[in-house]
């Protein structure tokens, strides 16, 4: 999207019409993050309360019939931060109207994956998240490729359909 300046996070799910995805390949994510500190040293998390920019965005779209779906590809045994997103994931994702599921990757070895985690809007715009090697966040890049919509939206629906729904998923 060479030439326009780009959107938000927000504004993307602002102008999302039909469907938000997401796909998650990392076992670990922002290991600084005060939230995965605080659960590491036993405090109870309320997804909702210490995410709530999150919560209410979501809702706001699910809300208005935007289907918001994310699948997480695991190790497994899972990693300490994995088992933290599963523990969170009913109270902010699920409540928030999201659907997920998570994949076993050894289950993953025959799917044609993107090398970075990505978000699609509308089957059309894809949202690339490029991350350092600790799963610190290092930018994020937009493309309306349609060859690359076309991998993201293939990769995420063999993953959602190989997947098993968050209520029914056990991490070991």
């Amino acid at each position: 999207m060479c030439g326009a300046e780009a959107p938000t996070f927000d504004e993307l799910f602002q102008n999302c019409r039909s469907s938000a995805v997401h796909l998650e390949m990392r076992d670990g994510y922002m290991k600084s993050d005060p939230a995965f500190i605080d659960w590491r040293a036993g405090q109870r998390i309320d997804p909702a309360a210490r995410w709530p920019e999150w919560y209410e965005m979501v809702s706001r779209v699910t809300g208005r019939g935007v289907e918001v779906r994310r699948a997480r590809i695991v190790s497994e045994p899972v990693s300490e931060y994995i088992r933290f997103e599963y523990e969170v994931t009913q109270g902010l994702n699920i409540a928030a109207g999201e659907e997920v599921r998570w994949l076993p990757r050894r289950r993953a070895t025959g799917i044609a994956l993107p090398g970075n985690d990505f978000w699609l809007f509308d089957e059309s715009l894809v949202l690339i998240n490029h991350f350092d090697g600790d799963g610190d966040s290092l930018e994020h890049e937009l493309t309306t490729d349609p060859e690359v919509a076309k991998l993201c939206a293939s990769a995420f629906e063999t993953v959602w359909e190989s997947g098993t729904a968050h209520e029914e998923y056990r991490p070991r």
